[in-house]
């Protein structure tokens, strides 16, 4: 196996900035973090250029192409949210290097006509094939449904089980089917019956109240209904909760497009038709939301010292699940989570160290010695510069070089 030295440049390690170093690759892991290059090795010059763990987006749903659309951002792992690549159908997906890794919850726990039903337009059907194995569709109306569907799910490959807990007030369908406490609480004690890891979709205040009390893990969400207040901070904070905040959703909700970003030639140049049709519009469900709030939640959960981690929540590309793009819309999320007043190095970690370990991924995540040689090399210095992360040089996922 050649082994590849990439020298000179800056290395952010997912954690922190290490400076300029030397980290040499061997085959899919990375074998030296420091040192000098091994004299057979390729180089790869890395000056002016930072080194970055491959970026993790921790809310995804996946479409045709959207896992080959995600490496080309340098997003070289995607959480699916909800979807079909469960571990019986993503086989083939482990082992190619030309897309991104993925995890998945399967389908989320949700009533019969539940969210996120009411978000597809009358008749509307995908047109893609169906996956080897169709999914479990977990609907449940009472603690012991929720409860017995959480085995069958891990059994089926499920790598985390996700509560929908929505009454769709946001999204303009006020009285839709909800999960209530009592079958949160129970899903959640099956759940951790097997050690799993459990999400919770809330978009409003009391949803989120109701996955604290529940025992949940995470939150593939924050809150848009109202400001913050202490005492939601705190609860969240004392339950050990991380949160997902999705800025770039919100915004999308409250009728901002992703335009801005679709307008950027680093965008552009990696954008289909379709996507960048996507990209401009947005979901518009929520006009009357205040991006400030949001910002200001965000800022105090993480000066809380609650785990932020960067998620887009994209989807599809159709316009009514409009200003997200796969990839380009985690660059986007880093940018928004900047805004809110993350330092660049705290959006960074929440893309990589912090998701790796808050979804138990401890093989990535990291530029460090035994982990995957999942990798992003750009040039500047996003740490100073958060928008530097656009500026690709090279990929690598398990040690392959992405082709140009």
């Amino acid at each position: 196996m050649t082994l590849t030295a990439i020298t000179d440049a800056r290395v952010f390690d997912g954690e922190k900035a290490l400076g300029v170093q030397t980290v040499v690759i061997d085959g899919a892991r990375i074998v030296q973090v420091g040192g000098d290059a091994p004299p057979d090795a390729e180089m790869v010059d890395g000056r002016g250029a930072t080194l970055l763990p491959g970026l993790i987006d921790a809310h995804v749903h996946s479409a045709p192409g959207s896992l080959a659309l995600a490496l080309r951002f340098g997003v070289t792992t995607e959480l699916e949210m909800q979807g079909m690549n469960t571990r019986e159908n993503r086989g083939l997906i482990t082992d190619d290097d030309t897309v991104a890794d993925v995890r998945s919850s399967g389908f989320a726990i949700t009533p019969p006509g539940g969210h996120p039903s009411e978000l597809m337009p009358e008749g509307f059907r995908p047109k893609w094939g169906l996956p080897p194995v169709m999914p479990l569709m977990p609907f449940s109306t009472t603690p012991e449904e929720a409860a017995a569907f959480v085995p069958q799910l891990l059994a089926r490959g499920s790598d985390f089980i996700k509560f929908m807990i929505d009454d769709g007030s946001v999204e303009g369908h006020p009285g839709l089917p909800s999960l209530d406490q009592a079958t949160v609480n129970a899903g959640v004690a099956e759940a951790k019956k097997y050690g799993a890891l459990t999400v919770a979709h809330a978009l409003t205040v009391e949803a989120t109240r109701m996955a604290a009390e529940a025992g949940v893990d995470g939150l593939t969400h924050v809150f848009m209904d109202q400001p913050h207040t202490a005492e939601i901070i705190d609860l969240i904070k004392g339950a050990g909760m991380f949160v997902i905040p999705c800025i770039s959703l919100n915004a999308s909700m409250m009728g901002i497009t992703g335009s801005a970003l679709a307008d950027d030639p680093r965008v552009a140049a990696r954008l289909d038709d379709k996507w960048d049709k996507t990209l401009r519009s947005s979901y518009n469900r929520y006009p009357q939301g205040k991006l400030d709030d949001v910002y200001d939640t965000v800022r105090a959960l993480d000066a809380a010292g609650v785990d932020v981690l960067a998620g887009t929540d994209v989807s599809m590309p159709e316009t009514f699940f409009g200003g997200l793009a796969h990839g380009a819309s985690l660059h986007h999320e880093l940018q928004y989570l900047v805004a809110a007043g993350l330092t660049p190095s705290r959006a960074l970690r929440a893309a990589t160290a912090t998701t790796a370990r808050r979804f138990r991924l401890s093989d990535r995540g990291r530029v460090a010695e035994g982990l995957r040689a999942d990798l992003l090399l750009v040039d500047g210095d996003p740490t100073s510069d958060i928008s530097d992360t656009l500026n690709t040089r090279t990929i690598w996922r398990r040690g392959t070089r992405l082709a140009k």
